[in-house]
């Protein structure tokens, strides 16, 4: 029951990741499992097995949300902006009880106060002056290394909550791009495109390890801080996933609103917050 509960818990996470202005890591935080994996990822050298045991559920499950899912959430997205948009505010709120508790007890300093202040303008910001043009990728040494380096900056705010990794693909110009090529490989596997499948994985492979490398190195500093300066970490942390919300409603764009979507709106947002409030129950 809890490895079917960590895969859905995955999905949920890798799902955020292809969503631009919403965070995996603020996923983490929200179901209270964020310090769990960042554990795991860090240790993984040092207990491996036990590493892999943790992380194996929420891989599983980031697959399926990564690859499965896209295509569904980029239609939902297009068609109903508000309503999917409100699911997901409603999937970091569901989870703020968790992350109060982190800093219940925690008297905040003049700098917790100013670092909160300062992690929220920082999403806001970065929202502001995301750029969307899209590079056009072509297979070349200068360009595998410009993937792996992609790679571990998208990395790293996958990790960082309420940074959103498909907004800094965006101003970066390689969100499509790199949607495509995922979503192109798998249609080539039906028919046998070899020579699509294995142009794109000359594509897919150096950002992939840029990805693993970013994680692992992100999460040692994130771990770092969480056992050197605790308290200030969780108040940045906090502002962080509380400008979400607002990031993910300036990443899509809300459309027209009438009633009937308000109220449609309120509801997936109902959903969105009992979803992540049971998950983040153990």
């Amino acid at each position: 029951m809890n490895f079917l509960k960590d895969i859905l818990r995955g999905i949920m996470i890798g799902v955020a990741n292809i969503i631009p202005g919403v965070s995996g890591g603020t996923m983490m935080v929200s179901m209270g499992i964020y310090d769990k994996l960042i554990g795991a990822i860090t240790n993984i050298f040092k207990q491996f097995v036990k590493s892999v045991k943790t992380l194996l559920p929420y891989v599983v499950g980031m697959g399926i949300g990564l690859v499965g899912l896209s295509f569904v959430i980029e239609y939902f997205f297009g068609s109903f902006p508000f309503q999917t948009a409100m699911l997901f505010i409603g999937l970091i709120f569901g989870g703020m009880p968790i992350m109060l508790k982190k800093v219940r007890g925690k008297k905040a300093d003049p700098i917790g106060y100013a670092l909160f202040v300062l992690f929220f303008a920082l999403i806001i910001g970065m929202q502001l002056l995301g750029e969307n043009t899209e590079k056009v990728i072509t297979l070349s040494v200068l360009e595998v290394i410009k993937l792996f380096a992609v790679g571990v900056v998208a990395s790293a705010t996958m990790v960082i909550p309420g940074v959103s990794g498909s907004m800094i693909l965006m101003a970066l110009g390689y969100y499509s791009p790199i949607l495509e090529t995922i979503s192109g490989t798998v249609k080539a596997l039906s028919p046998f495109d070899f020579a699509t499948i294995l142009h794109n994985i000359g594509i897919i492979l150096p950002f992939g390890l840029g990805v693993l490398i970013g994680i692992y190195a992100v999460a040692k500093g994130i771990e770092y801080l969480l056992k050197k300066h605790e308290r200030k970490t969780y108040f940045a942390i906090l502002g962080l996933v509380f400008a979400s919300p607002f990031a993910v409603l300036m990443g899509i764009g809300v459309g027209t609103l009438t009633a009937g979507t308000v109220i449609v709106g309120l509801l997936t947002f109902a959903v969105g917050f009992a979803v992540a409030y049971y998950l983040g129950r153990e």
